[in-house]
């Protein structure tokens, strides 16, 4: 079997093999749209969203005695007193402190425990299990992608937005929903019982759910009749795709396993097809250093979860960055003359401006686009989306702390340098400069105001 070693010494640079990869951006395997993405992202808002996020995760279940010692020694974040019914998002680190990749843990049972998100995490943690001699197993349950005539393990939906418990609560012929942030609770809908995550977006309560696959048509249709009245739309693949930028989480930071003696052996145990070889790097930022592209949990607001009471995977590392200084992470609202310009440029001779799809412009797995003030690179920005909810193109954005101010005018350089990469779905173009002006994140008030009293 040929590994990512290979494939990275067969290109003889990670950051040129990723830069011209193949693979777009992350893919959402369900439909564009239900009624149209304009809508589907003000219900999220202004009533109320059903998200189906049953295809486009990796499920990664770690079982046994050492579940816990497992995921306690790989994540940054602490794990005292987790197990069952409890929930947390889980941080990992290479040796040097940088990140690899986060993800949702569930506690099913005290010694059983379900990573979900996109496969680094999972395959990250996998490895672990088979070569660090721990007393577990796993069991993965691959993203559709990936394995696409396998049935999924379990569906998983959200419901979400200022109507999502009166929904929740129409349906629910259990007991009462657990609602407080990111504990998990249980829901009887038509018959079938499933399993709750509570937390929201949009600055209201909701919750995921979950359960076996083959309830999730039935559960579907009865949070569908139950949310005509509540004003619930289904939302599809191309306004699920902006919620992120939106809600303040950076989906895409590249895993910081490409360089390194002590991860070699993890380069050597992936496949070469994996979801880390195939990854496309794209935007602005174009570096033959892959370190350039690497983050710490500073620059992702992550700082905040790293407890230095047990030992982990770059634990020596982080004590040293610890005192900074740092990154912050920001909300970018890109000025609107600007992004006429780049439409504008469109339908003029030469080169145009790259495309900017809407809602999502990104087209790279992992986007990360220059930053500038005064001339000089200052940062990378990720993710540019359209808000119909804030009338704006926004994304997120890593700056240094004197930059990182309300109101602060910076640009983004837009578009990839000389032309474009090998990407296929990368036109030939030319890069523009669009202003931005810094926001808090979440860019919306009452959703900083509920994220972060809660977290």
């Amino acid at each position: 079997m040929k590994t990512l070693e290979d494939r990275i010494r067969a290109a003889g640079n990670p950051a040129t093999m990723l830069l011209n990869a193949q693979t777009g951006r992350y893919q959402f395997p369900v439909p564009p749209e239900f009624t149209n993405w304009i809508e589907e992202q003000q219900a999220w808002r202004q009533a109320a969203a059903l998200m189906d996020q049953s295809f486009h995760m990796t499920d990664l279940y770690v079982r046994g005695p050492d579940a816990l010692k497992l995921v306690s020694d790989l994540a940054v974040n602490s794990f005292a007193n987790f197990g069952r019914n409890k929930a947390k998002q889980i941080v990992c680190c290479n040796y040097d402190g940088y990140v690899i990749g986060d993800a949702i843990i569930f506690g099913l049972e005290d010694d059983e425990f379900n990573i979900v998100g996109r496969p680094v995490l999972p395959n990250w943690i996998q490895y672990h299990a088979e070569t660090g001699g721990y007393n577990v197993t796993i069991e993965r349950d691959e993203r559709k992608l990936d394995n696409p005539d396998k049935p999924r393990k379990t569906y998983r939906y959200e419901v979400q937005g200022p109507n999502a418990l009166k929904i929740l609560e129409k349906v629910n012929e259990g007991g009462p929903l657990t609602t407080k942030f990111f504990n998990m609770g249980e829901i009887t809908i038509a018959g079938c019982k499933a399993r709750t995550l509570s937390h929201g977006m949009g600055g209201a309560q909701g919750l995921e759910l979950w359960g076996p696959f083959e309830d999730g048509a039935r559960v579907k249709a009865a949070l569908l009749e139950a949310g005509k009245e509540f004003g619930l739309k289904q939302v599809g693949a191309r306004a699920y795709s902006s919620a992120a930028a939106e809600s303040g989480w950076v989906p895409s930071p590249l895993p910081a396993i490409y360089t390194g003696d002590k991860m070699k052996p993890y380069r050597e145990w992936l496949a070469a097809n994996s979801f880390e070889g195939v990854s496309s790097l794209g935007g602005s930022l174009s570096s033959e250093r892959i370190e350039d592209y690497y983050l710490t949990p500073w620059d992702l607001d992550y700082g905040r979860v790293v407890k230095f009471d047990h030992d982990f995977v770059g634990r020596a590392a982080l004590e040293k960055m610890a005192n900074g200084p740092h990154r912050r992470k920001v909300t970018l609202v890109w000025e609107r003359d600007d992004i006429l310009k780049v439409f504008g440029g469109m339908m003029e001779d030469g080169d145009p401006p790259k495309y900017m799809e809407m809602p999502s412009a990104y087209y790279a797995t992992h986007p990360y686009d220059r930053v500038q003030a005064g001339g000089k690179d200052i940062g990378i920005s990720i993710s540019p989306v359209f808000s119909s909810n804030e009338r704006a193109w926004i994304s997120l954005a890593i700056l240094p702390e004197e930059f990182a101010t309300p109101e602060t005018v910076v640009d983004v350089i837009w578009g990839e340098p000389n032309g474009g990469t090998g990407k296929p779905n990368v036109e030939r173009h030319r890069q523009v400069f669009v202003g931005a002006t810094v926001h808090p994140w979440p860019i919306h008030e009452a959703s900083r105001k509920f994220y972060r009293s809660q977290t």
